[in-house]
């Protein structure tokens, strides 16, 4: 058995593997169990890597350093990924809402700390290292360990009080969490309808009796108004077809009209007259309005389509058929022809049988395709991110420059990505499941290795009298103000929960509780949320942290 003995404890590449791996699979096996109804997920690898960590396993410092930045960038950048599409639209609609919330926390949160250094006997350096660990916020512990340099202050108690207290740090918010929703969350304050980058369109039917638009064209109706919608299907005299671009309207045509909801006032405007028919029902049988029309769904596989518009596939005028919708991740899009299409898109085409058939080969349709791995974009937008992190930012009173890190860059490098990527005719779609295998092991990696490493000397210091104290002044730094700033952002702000999740997860630049939230919380919308305020949450706890410390040192 001494080759079973030596294989766990003399470092090589094939123990850190050995010992990350079962960190890993314990964890997540234990991490199924639940308590009360309630589990911890992916989570409970930290603190299987804790166990080991005091037992006294390890490995490798240059391989723990490197599988737990590999980890981190993997996981952010997934995600980054994930959120793209959806992420400009959510910034321009609530963005700067949960950004002053996710500041609000950061603030609220330091101020219970400043706080706390008049009424325990913790100084402000080891109180600002507690702070960062509590937070879970290493580029601020550097920032306070440069601040207190500059001083002549030892920054060495500051960094064993951020070591300390930031296991519980992850897991503080994540009680939170559960706090929050068994005691005062409802059902509905929690949604699980995805974050989309347009309004879900709806269909109209409109009769035509405004007398400025008869003998117009719809190229020439389309291009004198504002709103962007498109006619799928037009009657004249009880015979349905397909209208191009060129054809003349009369009066009397009836038009189905699909658009977003906030312009319908303005194309009855346009139009002069809405019909009474509900086109939106989920029961109707659209292949039977019209026996000669026919109404199918088509996978956008084919790579060369990657980027393009609509408007330039010409569909309508070479074939005769109509595009109505554009489904992007399930989520509905009004077909207009400035929308780019991306790989995996499924288009609801309207035409003749014949036609449907020619434009087939045209479009892909090969569902196989989009099993195939995209893997170029990983790679090529991980280097992208790990050199963003790198850049130097300069502060003005700030003798050194700070910068995103390995957790700030492929996370932004990843939202950049997966909104204008396709615009390059970059591929980079992945399927769901894809991103999630590329995010779990991410996740899963990082806290194995964040365990193992706390692990060595955590319950030594945890045990000593001031050791127990800072963990639980970081505690309740970290739950007290996610639990008072999570239930203002739900109950007087009425922001649902999976979003004020995000919002807090990103704000206390957690990837373990987002993981969590994930797991737990139904949508995309934590991931969003968490997308939107991590980058300037970050940046404001490295400035705060040094602004007082040279106030108050």
């Amino acid at each position: 058995m001494t080759w079973i003995e030596n294989l766990l404890t003399e470092h090589s590449a094939m123990q850190a593997l050995l010992i990350l791996s079962l960190i890993s699979a314990i964890g997540i096996s234990l991490g199924k169990l639940k308590i009360g109804g309630i589990s911890l997920g992916v989570t409970f690898v930290f603190f299987v890597g804790i166990i080991a960590g005091h037992i006294g396993l390890s490995i490798n410092s240059d391989m723990l350093h490197y599988a737990e930045n590999f980890g981190l960038v993997l996981f952010v950048y997934a995600l980054g990924l994930q959120v793209g599409p959806g992420f400009f639209s959510s910034l321009a609609h609530g963005g700067v809402k949960l950004n002053m919330l996710g500041l609000s926390l950061a603030l609220l949160t330091l101020i219970v700390a400043i706080v706390l250094t008049f009424i325990t006997p913790v100084n402000l350096p080891d109180m600002m290292g507690i702070f960062c660990g509590a937070t879970t916020n290493t580029p601020a512990l550097g920032a306070v360990q440069q601040a207190l340099s500059q001083y002549g202050i030892p920054s060495d108690t500051a960094a064993l009080g951020c070591a300390v207290t930031y296991p519980l740090g992850v897991v503080g918010v994540i009680l939170a969490i559960i706090l929050m929703r068994v005691l005062f969350i409802r059902d509905t304050e929690i949604t699980d309808t995805p974050v989309s980058n347009l309004p879900r369109p709806i269909n109209t039917e409109f009769e035509v009796r405004n007398p400025g638009i008869f003998g117009k064209t719809i190229a020439q109706i389309g291009k004198a108004t504002n709103c962007q919608f498109v006619i799928s299907r037009m009657w004249r005299g009880g015979v349905v077809s397909i209208p191009t671009s060129d054809l003349v309207l009369q009066e009397h045509d009836r038009v189905l009209v699909i658009s977003a909801p906030a312009d319908l006032d303005a194309l009855l405007m346009l139009f002069g007259e809405q019909e009474p028919d509900d086109w939106n029902r989920q029961d109707i049988d659209w292949n039977a309005v019209d026996r000669r029309l026919v109404s199918e769904s088509f996978l956008v596989t084919r790579k060369e389509l990657n980027g393009k518009t609509l408007g330039s596939l010409r569909l309508r005028n070479l074939y005769g058929v109509n595009i109505s919708r554009v489904y992007r991740s399930g989520m509905p899009l009004l077909a207009t022809p400035s929308l780019r299409l991306q790989l995996g898109d499924k288009i609801i085409v309207v035409g003749e049988q014949s036609a449907m058939e020619k434009i087939k080969p045209l479009i892909g349709n090969a569902v196989n395709v989009l099993n195939e791995p995209n893997l170029v974009p990983v790679f090529i937008g991980i280097v992208l991110g790990v050199i963003l992190g790198a850049l130097p930012i300069h502060i003005p009173g700030m003798n050194l420059p700070i910068s995103l890190g390995l957790a700030g860059g492929p996370i932004i490098m990843g939202i950049l990505v997966g909104t204008f990527g396709p615009r390059l005719h970059m591929v980079t779609y992945t399927t769901s499941s894809a991103n999630l295998m590329l995010r779990a092991i991410g996740i899963a990696l990082f806290l194995a290795c964040l365990g193992l490493d706390a692990g060595a000397h955590f319950f030594e210091t945890v045990f000593r009298a001031e050791g127990a104290l800072w963990v639980g002044l970081g505690f309740l730094l970290t739950v007290i103000p996610t639990i008072i700033l999570g239930l203002i952002a739900v109950k007087l702000m009425k922001i649902d929960f999976g979003t004020a999740t995000g919002m807090l997860c990103g704000s206390m630049a957690n990837p373990m509780a987002l993981d969590y939230a994930n797991t737990t919380l139904p949508g995309d919308r934590p991931s969003v949320a968490y997308a939107t305020v991590y980058p300037l949450s970050m940046f404001a706890r490295v400035i705060i942290v040094q602004i007082v410390i040279v106030l108050l040192c």
